[in-house]
């Protein structure tokens, strides 16, 4: 791991490791990336939905050697390890907090680009230093959202939180929770709504976190009425 660097920790993000018997296994099983394509340099945003499609967890998946590391929302991280405990069962498979944090920069040669979309900069796991500033300015201003405040928790289909579009799904890998209908969505071509990020105006039924410190707001928009939307240039094509 990258040591740490003033000014680059996320500290509303935790990260939690997996041990044992065949954690990629177990985790393939699960989650909507394919967990045989991860490598140190190739993290990858995933998520753990309902059997609906309905996404509960979203967070990034990296390569510890026979581990895993789960780079998550700090506010979930329990429930997210309570979760993958009840999936378990009887696998010889350690679930735990770690002490490490997460770090991220916008430039420098530090970590490893997002695996969502390289403009959001660089990202790697280290032990915790100065708090970094800007995330949520710097993602919500590209569109990006994360984080069962944005999301929801079992209330979004994964796909209309734009996992296509930000690498946060494989359509080859085989069955996971969820699979279904996620799949049936995207060989339909049939994505209805979408998580967007609007200027802030007066919250109403489709809106899931407001932000007026930076004048943004996070909706679930059906696709026809996306109005006053940002629509960043990653988005653009799957809307035309």
């Amino acid at each position: 791991m990258n040591e740490t660097t003033p000014g680059t920790t996320l500290e509303t993000r935790a990260v939690l490791r997996l041990s044992g018997d065949d954690v990629r296994g177990f985790l393939q099983a699960l989650v909507t990336q394919d967990v045989a394509l991860l490598t140190p340099q190739t993290p990858q945003w995933t998520a753990l939905l309902s059997p609906q499609g309905k996404v509960l967890f979203d967070f990034l998946l990296w390569a510890d050697e026979d581990a895993v590391l789960i780079d998550a929302e700090a506010d979930q991280a329990e429930a997210l390890l309570r979760r993958l405990a009840l999936y378990r069962l009887r696998r010889a498979i350690a679930i735990e907090r770690t002490d490490l944090a997460v770090h991220w920069n916008m430039q420098g040669d530090r970590g490893v680009p997002d695996p969502r979309l390289a403009a959001l900069g660089h990202r790697w796991l280290a032990p915790a230093g100065v708090a970094a500033q800007g995330w949520d300015a710097h993602r919500l201003r590209l569109g990006v959202t994360e984080g069962v405040g944005e999301l929801g928790a079992g209330e979004t289909l994964w796909l209309e939180c734009n996992a296509r579009e930000l690498n946060g799904v494989s359509f080859t890998k085989g069955c996971y929770v969820g699979q279904e209908n996620t799949a049936r969505m995207h060989h339909r071509s049939k994505v209805n709504r979408r998580l967007i990020v609007a200027p802030l105006g007066e919250a109403g039924d489709r809106t899931r976190a407001t932000y007026p410190e930076l004048g943004l707001m996070v909706e679930h928009r059906r696709v026809e009425a996306l109005g006053d939307a940002l629509i960043p240039a990653w988005l653009a094509p799957a809307l035309a």
